[in-house]
């Protein structure tokens, strides 16, 4: 019932941006980028990006803070400067006249802004949201900034709605072809460089709205493109191969062992932890299917070992 009602209250406020526009200002035609405004229709092969899940029914809350965020942490990292979007301009000092107006949004469309270097997109998915990121972005080490300010306490904007990033370096369809050819590009600069370097591994694949790959064919598949040389270890990883499948697509990122330290990117579980004995019962929960496969190779042994650890839903109680 009531994602029928919101989606619904989604294309009704899709519908009042175009028609605004349209009758507020007809020589300009309604670019996605107008601050998210007219958002994105769908992720696409070849994009990068950062998944967020956060409170139920706050998504778009998450949203408006995510881009917030986001984009003070652009501008600090990639000297990225904010030209005013054309929403900030509807809302407070409307140009005197439209030739004005043109020079400001053509000055915007030749100077990259943060507002181009994110992109919501909707995703039919309770508690989460995902926003497409552009070069210069890198999504890894853009959240792990993020989280590691927010584990300093140097966080540069507090956000009430946020719980877990999962950045994504690239994605693909969700097909066995399409997790070949995303896995092998985005594992190779790790696994495949000269000379070799052998490395502690885990996968930690989330699965949601799909049901053509299984955890277990995933495991299988990304662990057969890590190749020989590797070691899996779930405990002591170097490296986590984090691969998300939404729908038609799949995604694949590798961090390193700061994952745990920085609370697995769970913004919410840095700045305002769970009480200790609420988190050991939540491991305790959780490390009792896990307890003999970490020593076992890459293959069908680890799967529950993996598939053990791998969903950091339960601490974050997002849907209660």
């Amino acid at each position: 019932g009531g994602g029928g009602k919101k989606r619904s209250r989604g294309e009704e406020d899709r519908g009042c941006s175009l028609t605004y526009v349209k009758t507020k200002k007809q020589w300009r035609v309604p670019r996605k980028n107008d601050r998210g405004a007219i958002q994105a229709k769908a992720i696409q092969p070849g994009d990068s990006g950062i998944w967020a899940t956060c409170n139920k029914g706050r998504e778009g809350k998450c949203v408006a803070e995510l881009r917030d965020l986001f984009t003070e942490y652009a501008e600090e990292m990639y000297g990225t400067v904010v030209a005013g979007t054309p929403d900030d301009h509807d809302d407070a000092d409307e140009p005197a006249d439209i030739e004005s107006e043109i020079q400001a949004e053509v000055a915007g469309i030749r100077k990259p802004t943060t507002a181009q270097l994110f992109t919501p997109v909707r995703v039919d998915v309770q508690c989460v949201v995902f926003f497409r990121t552009v070069a210069p972005v890198e999504p890894v080490s853009f959240v792990q900034r993020i989280c590691q300010d927010a584990v300093d306490k140097k966080l540069r904007r507090r956000t009430k709605t946020v719980k877990r990033l999962s950045p994504m370096s690239l994605m693909g369809r969700a097909s066995a072809e399409g997790l070949e050819s995303v896995a092998k590009q985005v594992l190779a600069p790790h696994f495949h460089k000269q000379p070799f370097e052998s490395r502690k591994f885990a996968i930690r694949p989330t699965l949601r709205n799909h049901s053509i790959l299984s955890r277990d064919s995933i495991i299988k598949q990304v662990a057969s493109i890590v190749g020989p040389g590797h070691v899996v270890d779930l405990k002591n990883y170097d490296l986590l191969i984090v691969v998300e499948v939404y729908q038609n697509i799949c995604g694949v990122s590798v961090v390193n062992n700061d994952f745990e330290k920085l609370k697995r990117f769970n913004i919410a579980e840095i700045v305002d932890p769970t009480p200790a004995d609420a988190v050991k019962q939540v491991q305790q929960a959780l490390s009792k299917p896990a307890e003999n496969p970490q020593d076992q190779p890459a293959g069908t042994a680890d799967v529950q070992g993996l598939t053990a650890s791998d969903d950091t839903r339960a601490p974050e109680m997002d849907t209660s």
